[in-house]
Parts: C-alpha cells; sequence; structure tokens
C-alpha cells in the first residue's frame, strides 16, 4: 500500500498541490518527497494521507484506502504534534511547514468524503454545518510561517513555494465602490445594533472591511489561485461572527465560495465545492429575506453555472482579461508582507508573554491548537477550544 500511495503522490497528486504554478510541481513532487522519507515521519505519513485520499475519488469504496486515508493522517497528526511540542528549530521547519500545507489540502479535501466517513455536511438536526476546520488549518500554516520564518526565510523548498503565491493587493480606502461593496451596505446600522461597545464595533468593521477586501481582489485574479488566501487572511473576529450565523458574514462566506467555482473543474480538492457550500449557507435563508437574499444572487448564479467558461454577464468581468492583466504575483511584496507579519506575531507573543525567550510553550500550544481544530469532525466537538491567535 504505501509504495502504491507514494507512486500516485509523485506521480498525479504532486502535480495537483500547487493551484497555478507548474514550476512548483518539481517541489512538491521530488524534493519534498526527499525530505519526507529523509527523517521527517510526519510529512511522509502527510503526504501518503493526501495521496490515499485523492484515490479515493476514483475508488470511492475501496475500504482499505479509507482506512489508509484514515491512519496516516492520523500517524503524521500525532508525530507533527509531538515535533511542536518539543518546539520549531531550524531542522524541522522546512518538514513542519509543508506538513501544515498538507494538513491545510487534507481538511479541504476531506469534506468531498464527509458522508462516506461517517458524518455529514448536514446534521439532522441543525442543517448544514459551516467547514470551520478550513480556516484552522490554513491560518495554521500561517501562524507556521510566522513564528519560523527566521529559518524558512532562507529555504530552497518553501521561499519557492511562497514566491508562487499571488500578491495580496487590497484597496481597503475604496472598499464600497468595488464590486463586492455591495455586501457592506447597511453595516454602520448593524454595528450600532449589535455591538454594546466602541471597540467590538471597530473590530467587527475591520472584520468585515478587510474580507471584503480579500474578495474584491481574488474576483480579479480567481485562476491563480487567490480566492484560497481569504480562509488564511480573515481576521479572528471575522470567524467569530462566521461560528455565531451573522448574516453578513454568511453572506461573505457564499461569496468566497463562488469565487472558487473558476477552480471547480481544475482542483479535483475543490471539485463540486463551490455548488454544496454555497447551496448549504442558503439554506440557513429565507428566500422572502428582501435585506440578504439579493446578496446572494451572485454566488447562486456563479455556482449553479454549467460548462467550464463562467461568462462575464454572471462573473461580472471577462475572467481572460482581468487573468491578464493582474497576474503579477510579486513575490519580493509577498515576502515583504511575511517579514511584517513576523515582527508583529513576535513583538505580540513577547508583550503577552512578558519576555520573548518564554514563548516557545505557548507557540507550541497554539499551534497544537490549530492541528486538532483543523482536522476535528465537523459532526464533533473541537478538542481544544483556545481562540484563533491572530497576526494582522
Amino acid at each position: 500500500m504505501e509504495l502504491r500511495l507514494l507512486h500516485n503522490y509523485t506521480t498525479i497528486t504532486s502535480r495537483t498541490l500547487s493551484l497555478a504554478n507548474p514550476d512548483i510541481e518539481a517541489v512538491w513532487r521530488d524534493t519534498v518527497p526527499h525530505l519526507a522519507f529523509s527523517g521527517a515521519s510526519f510529512l511522509a505519513d502527510g503526504l501518503l494521507a493526501v495521496s490515499a485520499l485523492h484515490l479515493r475519488l476514483k475508488s470511492p469504496n475501496d475500504r482499505e484506502l479509507i482506512r489508509a486515508s484514515h491512519s496516516y493522517m492520523a500517524a503524521s497528526l500525532s508525530e507533527y504534534s509531538a515535533a511542536l511540542s518539543k518546539g520549531i528549530n531550524q531542522s524541522n521547519a522546512e518538514a513542519l511547514f509543508l506538513t501544515a500545507a498538507l494538513i491545510a489540502f487534507q481538511s479541504t479535501a476531506s469534506r468531498i468524503f464527509t458522508r462516506d466517513d461517517g458524518g455529514d455536511v448536514r446534521e439532522r438536526s441543525d442543517g448544514y454545518v459551516l467547514p470551520i476546520s478550513w480556516f484552522h488549518a490554513f491560518q495554521g500554516v500561517k501562524t507556521i510561517v510566522a513564528t519560523s520564518w527566521q529559518w524558512l526565510r532562507t529555504s530552497g523548498i518553501v521561499i519557492p513555494i511562497i514566491q508562487s503565491q499571488p500578491s495580496l493587493n487590497l484597496n481597503l480606502s475604496a472598499t464600497k465602490s468595488t464590486f463586492f461593496g455591495h455586501l457592506l451596505d447597511g453595516l454602520e446600522q448593524e454595528l450600532d445594533t449589535l455591538e454594546p461597545d466602541a471597540t467590538s464595533r471597530t473590530l467587527t468593521r475591520q472584520a468585515y472591511q478587510h474580507a471584503v477586501a480579500v474578495l474584491n481582489w481574488a474576483h480579479k485574479v480567481p485562476r491563480t489561485g487567490a480566492p484560497m488566501v481569504f480562509l488564511a487572511t480573515v481576521s479572528k473576529r471575522y470567524v467569530e461572527l462566521l461560528q455565531a450565523k451573522r448574516p453578513r458574514a454568511l453572506v461573505i462566506l457564499a461569496t468566497f465560495f463562488g469565487l472558487l467555482k473558476v477552480l471547480d473543474s481544475g482542483v479535483w480538492w475543490l471539485k463540486g465545492v463551490a455548488r454544496r457550500e454555497v447551496m448549504g449557507i442558503v439554506s440557513f435563508f429565507d428566500p422572502d429575506d428582501e435585506e440578504w437574499w439579493p446578496r446572494l444572487q451572485w454566488p447562486v448564479m456563479v455556482a449553479l453555472h454549467e460548462g467550464e467558461t463562467i461568462p462575464p454577464e454572471i462573473w461580472g468581468a471577462d475572467l481572460d482579461e482581468e487573468g491578464a492583466s493582474d497576474s503579477n504575483r510579486g513575490s519580493e511584496q509577498v515576502l515583504s508582507h511575511i517579514e511584517v507579519l513576523t515582527r508583529m506575531f513576535n513583538s505580540i507573543d513577547a508583550s503577552s508573554n512578558g519576555e520573548a525567550s518564554s514563548s516557545d510553550d505557548d507557540t507550541a500550544q497554539v499551534l497544537l491548537a490549530f492541528v486538532e481544530r483543523a482536522v476535528a469532525s465537523p459532526d464533533q466537538p473541537m478538542l481544544m477550544d483556545l481562540p484563533i491567535p491572530q497576526v494582522d
């Protein structure tokens, strides 16, 4: 089984882990397995788990593959957690980053098989279940980067992966005049009604404005994989609003899933996601709701569209023209953002612990919380109930 999974990973699965940059395929195909089988057993088990999950697409009833996907991921998580408990250092930083990325892939892809694995995206009593674990998994990768950047910044494995990501270019000053600006209509009145004090109003306003700014940016370059950045960059407050099922937060999430429609046919771990998740979110709303239902029309139209090409009249712009004009990745800008992120994380960590040198145990606990939240079954309680650490 192990040889079967490794062969599938190196020949097929590895090619699917980079959304828009073929140059990175070689890193996932060759370099990552070499690192994994050179002593990083948690990384080796992680890639075998993702490979087994990938094979399950063609053989959904293969019990051996089902057992393999679960057992290898369980082993990876156990060893990964143990490594985090001992601390991140120069020798394990690359493997921990790559394992965090594979956990994020697994968290996303496993949603496809929820029913087969004994769960359901629609619980019998509560209906559709929000994929909160996706946020924990992708923000866990961000936290790994921030806490181990002193070693990752010179990594010949990690830097090419980071540089392949689209450069996040947000326009927070003109949010209301943008394509998704209507998602913020009525925000001030909502804040006056629902938020008890000035601090909470500010946090909620910023959470919504930032989330919508990311959507506007990703709408221009969706084929680069930009929409996935939403999961890693939204604030702790936005995730709290989502868990509280605030209508505005839900509509923003539906819009995010609508953006994923562009990647539906080419990315196995996102196949069918747009339709399934958008329609699940829609189930929370009354079709006669004149305030929120009109704002769901765009994600619904996109998610239900049949065919690989979404016409401009539905998408709201010509995808080919937007991709051509806005596809510059700005790798130096990405690295600059990470430098700032790292300094802020270290500053927050140091101030909260009194001394910078005393933060290793707390950092490990934060990352362990991310791991356990990322893999928790949607119909089971999270193993740890710690707040999501933010490095905004």
